[in-house]
C-alpha cells in the first residue's frame, strides 16, 4: 500500500467529503427552522462540526475503508453519509410543501458549493505556481465532483434519500406512505448497488453537470483569470 497516496486521498477526498456533508446536513435544518421547526437546532445539528453529524459507519468507516482501497490500486469507489436531521412535521406550516423544500435544501447547498469551487478553480488556476498547480488543481476538482456526487446521489428519487422526500410533494399520500415503509429495504438496495460498484453509472450524470459548471464558470468569470 501507498501510505503518501492514503495520506494525499485523506486530505484531497475524505476533508473535503466531510465538509460537504456537515454543510448538506446543515442546510436541511436551517431550512427546516425558517419553516417553522426547531428539531434540528434543539438536537445540536444545526452545525457544522462533523461529530454532531457523523455516522461512524457511513461518515467514517466505509469512507477510509474507500479510500483505503484507492491508496491500494483498487478500485476507486467512495460512497458515505451522515446521519438525517431530524423533523417534526407536526411544526411545519404546510407539512407537504415544507418537507420538500428541506429535502431539496440538503442537494442544493452541495450545488452552491461546487459552483463555488468551480469558479475559484478558474480564478484561482491560473494565478498559482507550477508547483502547486497540480495539487491546488486537484483539490478543487475533487471538491467540486464530490458536491455533485453528493447532490445526484441524494437526488434519486427513493427513500430515504431526498429524492424520495421531493418527489412526495408530487404523489399521493397513501402511495408515499407505503414506499415510506420499505425505505429500510429500499437503503439496503442502495447499499448493495453501491458496494457493488453498479452505483458508478452515476459518474455519468456528476461528469456531465461538473463539466457544465466548470464551462459556465469559464464563460462568466473567464475573462478576470
Amino acid at each position: 500500500m501507498d501510505f503518501m497516496e492514503f495520506g494525499s486521498n485523506i486530505f484531497l477526498i475524505f476533508f473535503p467529503f466531510l465538509f460537504a456533508l456537515c454543510f448538506h446536513e446543515y442546510a436541511h435544518g436551517w431550512v427546516a427552522k425558517k419553516k417553522g421547526d426547531n428539531t434540528a437546532e434543539q438536537s445540536g445539528r444545526l452545525t457544522m462540526n462533523p461529530i454532531a453529524h457523523m455516522d461512524i459507519v457511513g461518515t467514517l468507516i466505509l469512507p477510509m475503508i474507500s479510500i483505503f482501497s484507492m491508496s491500494g490500486g483498487g478500485p476507486s469507489f467512495f460512497f458515505g453519509w451522515a446521519k438525517p436531521v431530524p423533523v417534526t412535521a407536526r411544526n411545519l406550516k404546510n407539512i407537504k410543501n415544507d418537507m420538500f423544500w428541506i429535502a431539496l435544501a440538503g442537494p442544493l447547498s452541495n450545488i452552491l458549493l461546487a459552483s463555488v469551487a468551480a469558479v475559484l478553480y478558474v480564478l484561482v488556476i491560473s494565478k498559482v505556481g507550477p508547483d502547486m498547480k497540480d495539487m491546488i488543481s486537484k483539490l478543487f476538482i475533487s471538491f467540486l465532483m464530490i458536491n455533485v456526487s453528493l447532490a445526484v446521489f441524494n437526488m434519486l428519487p427513493v427513500h430515504p434519500l431526498d429524492g424520495g422526500k421531493v418527489l412526495a410533494r408530487f404523489l399521493p399520500a397513501s402511495l408515499n406512505y407505503k414506499l415510506e415503509q420499505y425505505e429500510n429495504i429500499t437503503g439496503l438496495i442502495l447499499l448493495f448497488v453501491f458496494v457493488s460498484g453498479l452505483g458508478r453509472v452515476l459518474a455519468y450524470p456528476v461528469r456531465w453537470i461538473s463539466e457544465t459548471l466548470l464551462s459556465i464558470s469559464y464563460l462568466i468569470f473567464g475573462g478576470f483569470a
